[in-house]
């Protein structure tokens, strides 16, 4: 009897399953018609099916269609898909040999950073002094603040691959820019996350088992990247890459539900490993990291789901619109505006720099991931997650249209010309200032070492 239990739960549990990947997939489809990114529309239907349905038909007919053991089912499958997605996510929290000019990129990086975590410390001193006492929660100041702050500092390192993909950006200069920039401070975000969650367990044994907790993960990521370094691996890697997928996938799950235990998020644990995998894209775990990372993103939409119940359903009745208004603002203000000065200061043009700030200011799928990790760290309250979440769902639909507006305001715009100052006498140089004479093919001419045209000019 109790085998036909679990039998009828786990079918149950897997129809959950398949509904909530056809719900997906009309999200897809709607973005793709509102000309958004799909992981919008996935994203938005995902978080609100739950809430829709318990505000149509009453918190019954949620219990009714998922029973309290159906939904422990479907969250392992979304913490399951989480972990393997943050594999590959993790993995690629690194830059290549082909990086954009490090001047420009630096400025990018402060100007997207810095300003998203002066604006989390002006959210954090809203929440503490104005908004009420069930948004403030009951965390240590120091973990809140540093919480808050790395979400509205994160930028959506998948999202953005995929819009400079859709939009054929991926290898223009703000395009890899942007990339680069994100790549790096997600990075920061990550260690930034790691100490936020140290500092919520508020009491020494709290930051002792914390330590426990990160120096375990540790351990086991450099198990992981000696082991994966030897033969063995590397011969199953090339001839069974399945085989290989299939352990490595393991191995994070193993190390993720053991940090969960050890009272870290498995969110760290999927990091460390993700990180831990050696080698770049050509390496032989690339293709490994590939498939353990696209099959938890098959599963994402599971986990936008059940938190969209979790969250929505529970901040609903604490949030305000002024939270919400405000965390918005402040968010767009950090990456937007601080991406556009960085890369002005980095020597971009106005165009250029629009781009790379409308691209910062992407969120989605990172920034919920971040924000799980805060709330089941008890850090962020239901209804400031609430208003994060609001927050990651309107930068990233606000991407798509601005850089929409750069391209329309470019095409619109007649090209720059501009004539030299005084033409000079042939065979002698052009005058300080003025620009040189170019040819039918937009080039300038050819000179020999003397500065004088070359046969192939005259």
């Amino acid at each position: 009897m109790d085998v036909l239990y679990l039998l009828l739960r786990f079918t149950h549990a897997v129809a959950a399953l398949a509904v909530v990947l056809l719900l997906a997939a009309a999200g897809r489809a709607a973005a793709r018609r509102l000309r958004q990114p799909e992981v919008v529309g996935e994203v938005t239907v995902g978080l609100l099916a739950g809430p829709a349905v318990v505000a149509s038909f009453g918190a019954p007919a949620l219990d009714a269609v998922l029973p309290r053991p159906v939904f422990g089912l479907l969250s392992l499958f979304a913490q399951a898909g989480l972990v393997l997605f943050l594999v590959g996510l993790a993995h690629k929290l690194r830059i290549g040999p082909d990086r954009p000019p490090r001047r420009a990129m630096g400025w990018v990086i402060a100007g997207s950073l810095l300003p998203a975590l002066c604006t989390g410390a002006l959210l954090t001193a809203w929440v503490t002094l104005v908004a009420p006492a069930a948004v403030r929660g009951d965390a240590p100041l120091p973990a809140l603040g540093l919480m808050i702050a790395v979400s509205l500092s994160i930028t959506a390192v998948p999202v953005l691959s995929r819009i400079l993909a859709d939009r054929g950006m991926t290898e223009s200069a703000a395009g890899r820019l942007a990339l680069a920039s994100a790549i790096a401070i997600d990075a920061v975000g990550w260690l930034l996350l790691t100490v936020a969650i140290g500092l919520g367990a508020g009491d020494a044994s709290g930051t002792l088992h914390g330590l426990r907790a990160l120096l375990f993960g540790a351990g086991c990521a450099l198990a992981v990247r000696y082991g994966l370094r030897t033969r063995p691996a590397r011969s199953l890697c090339t001839r069974l890459p399945r085989a290989a997928a299939v352990a490595l996938g393991a191995v994070a799950l193993a190390v993720a539900l053991a940090m969960e235990h050890l009272g870290m998020t498995a969110i760290l644990g999927a990091a460390l490993v993700g990180l831990a995998v050696p080698g770049d894209e050509r390496a032989p775990w690339a293709g490994p990291v590939h498939t353990v990372s696209r099959a938890g993103r098959a599963l994402a939409p599971a986990f936008f789901v059940v938190t969209g119940i979790t969250v929505l359903t529970r901040g609903f009745s604490a949030a305000s619109w002024s939270l919400i208004v405000v965390t918005v603002a402040l968010g767009c203000a950090g990456k937007l505006l601080g991406g556009y000065a960085g890369a002005r200061l980095g020597g971009l043009r106005r165009a250029e720099a629009g781009r790379i700030g409308a691209l910062m200011n992407t969120r989605g799928l990172t920034e919920l991931i971040v924000l799980q990790a805060g709330l089941s760290a008890g850090i962020l309250a239901p209804p400031l997650v609430l208003a994060l979440v609001v927050m990651a769902l309107v930068t990233t639909a606000m991407t798509g249209p601005l850089l929409n507006l750069l391209d329309r305001r470019d095409a619109h715009r007649p090209p720059a010309t501009r004539l030299p100052r005084q033409a000079t006498a042939p065979g002698q140089p052009p005058e300080p200032g003025a620009l040189p004479v170019r040819d039918a093919g937009g080039l300038p001419p050819l000179r020999d070492a003397g500065g004088l045209p070359t046969e192939a000019e005259s």
